[in-house]
């Protein structure tokens, strides 16, 4: 069933626009360079938490960014929030400057582009962010926004903490009403044509079930329903670090 997921998400937020425009195949990190009415490729990447405990969220995100680009998906693109800027700043992390998404597997830190950190992860940037208010970002981190049109695929990745109706930043929550009317003013103003959302937190279903319109071109799946739990993985390792990813998110990115 997960990889079915997978593969209905990528094929939404990649493989579709590679086969119905007729992008050319690449392999490796040659990049998939837009022109004239072809569809962009949008990404935005979000770690909501911070502290040593939750050192799988920016390992999730490091790692997804580390898939988007292997898939040609140029940087340019990709926008991340991330509380930690560097891997130094776990300063409990026996491995300064690095992060792991899997025991003994490959450094996710290098390499990923920090747009948003520390007190700029917050609800308001990321609605921002999303939407291409580029004048609200202004000042604020790398100030990039989503600048899609109305033939462009956005993916969204969000891992952090969440509860029923919200889910979490360091300082702050985000409502469903707040995330759900982004979503539908994004659409009145054909800002995508395709947008794929991925959500990695406790309750998440409750974020989109019975609340997302079935009509606005927008494919969710969330890492549990809206009672229950999402969890962590790889927590029981030798690597003497807290757990490296979530169950969910592991699930979709070694499969990727």
């Amino acid at each position: 069933m997960m990889k079915s997921a997978v593969i209905i998400c990528l094929l939404a937020c990649v493989a579709s626009a590679v086969q119905h425009h007729k992008f050319p195949r690449h392999h490796g990190r040659k990049e998939l360079r837009d022109g004239g009415d072809q569809p962009k490729i949008w990404a935005l990447l979000v770690a909501g938490s911070n502290g040593w405990s939750n050192y799988r969220h920016q390992a999730d995100v490091c790692h997804a960014y580390k898939i988007l680009r292997q898939h040609g998906i140029p940087e340019e693109n990709i926008i991340t929030m991330i509380f930690f800027n560097n891997g130094h700043n776990f300063f409990r992390n026996p491995y300064p400057g690095k992060l792991y998404n899997r025991p003994e597997g490959d450094d996710v830190y290098e390499g990923v582009g920090k747009d948003y950190v520390k007190e700029d992860v917050n609800p308001q940037n990321f609605l921002n962010v999303l939407q291409g208010n580029k004048k609200a970002m202004k000042g604020k981190g790398s100030g990039r926004v989503i600048e899609s049109g109305p033939n462009d695929h956005v993916f969204v990745y969000f891992t952090d903490h969440g509860a029923t109706g919200l889910i979490a930043f360091p300082d702050d929550t985000l409502s469903v009403k707040l995330l759900n009317d982004a979503l539908k003013k994004m659409h009145r103003q054909k800002r995508f044509n395709q947008l794929v959302f991925y959500l990695e937190a406790c309750e998440s279903g409750s974020m989109f079930k019975n609340v997302l319109p079935t009509n606005i071109d927008v494919y969710a799946i969330t890492a549990a329903n809206d009672m229950e739990s999402s969890w962590g993985c790889y927590c029981e390792n030798d690597m003497h670090l807290p757990c490296l990813g979530d169950l969910f998110s592991v699930n979709w990115m070694q499969d990727s």
